[in-house]
C-alpha cells in the first residue's frame, strides 16, 4: 500500500496543469550539451505546479525549439518581457517544460 502511494505521489508531481505563465523578464538563458536549454523568467507563479516556479526548459529536438530560443535571445537583447506556455510536464530538477514563447512590448 505504501509503495502504491509513493508511486502515485511521484507520478502526480511529474505532471500538472498546462497554460500561460504571467509576464516577466528573462533573467537567464543557459544552452547546454544535455540536449536542452534552460531559461529563468522573473515570474512569481506558473500553472505547471513544478517545484521551481521561475525555471523552464525546452529540448533542442522539439519542433520550434530554435525559434523559441531566438525569441528568448531577442527579449534579453531588447529588454522586453515574455510569457511562456507550460505543458504541465516537470523534469527531475523541478523545471517546467515549455512549448511556446511570446515576446511582449
Amino acid at each position: 500500500v505504501f509503495l502504491a502511494f509513493l508511486v502515485f505521489a511521484v507520478a502526480s508531481s511529474a505532471r500538472a496543469d498546462a497554460g500561460w505563465t504571467e509576464v516577466g523578464p528573462v533573467l537567464e538563458l543557459t544552452p547546454s550539451i544535455q540536449g536542452r536549454y534552460v531559461v529563468k523568467i522573473g515570474v512569481t507563479q506558473n500553472q505547471s505546479g513544478c517545484r521551481e516556479k521561475q525555471m523552464f526548459y525546452q529540448d533542442y529536438s522539439d519542433r520550434g525549439a530554435d525559434h523559441m530560443y531566438r525569441a528568448l535571445l531577442e527579449a534579453i537583447g531588447s529588454g522586453k518581457k515574455v510569457r511562456v506556455f507550460v505543458t504541465g510536464l516537470c523534469e527531475l530538477q523541478g523545471h517546467s517544460q515549455i512549448s511556446s514563447v511570446t515576446v511582449l512590448m
